[in-house]
């Protein structure tokens, strides 16, 4: 259950640092998406074994709804940590940004 919480809480995290930092008024402009995309595969390569990535709360929410019994007992961590991880991101975000 560790692994789940560490793994869902820094890939969030570093998910959203990419998003914003690709979106940045300073960032160049037409590579979001590329940085973005790039950053959710590299993402899914390295949680997949661990926790088969969520990452986002929604997709989690409709893959627990559609297994049930022990999906739906879990789904607090992959709604609960993502959102912590995703927070924690924009505070450390604002806080390093010169802005």
């Amino acid at each position: 259950m560790l692994a789940a919480l560490v793994t869902e809480f820094v890939m969030t995290f570093m998910f959203l640092i990419v998003i914003m930092g690709a979106t940045d008024e300073n960032a160049p402009k037409g590579f979001a998406g590329l940085a973005i995309g790039l950053a959710l595969t590299l993402i899914h390569l390295i949680s997949i074994p661990v926790t088969n990535t969520s990452v986002n709360p929604a997709r989690s929410i409709s893959q627990a709804v559609f297994v049930g019994g022990w999906a739906v007992s879990q789904l607090w961590l992959f709604i609960l940590i993502p959102i912590a991880g995703a927070i924690a991101a924009g505070l450390v975000y604002k806080s390093l940004s010169k802005g």
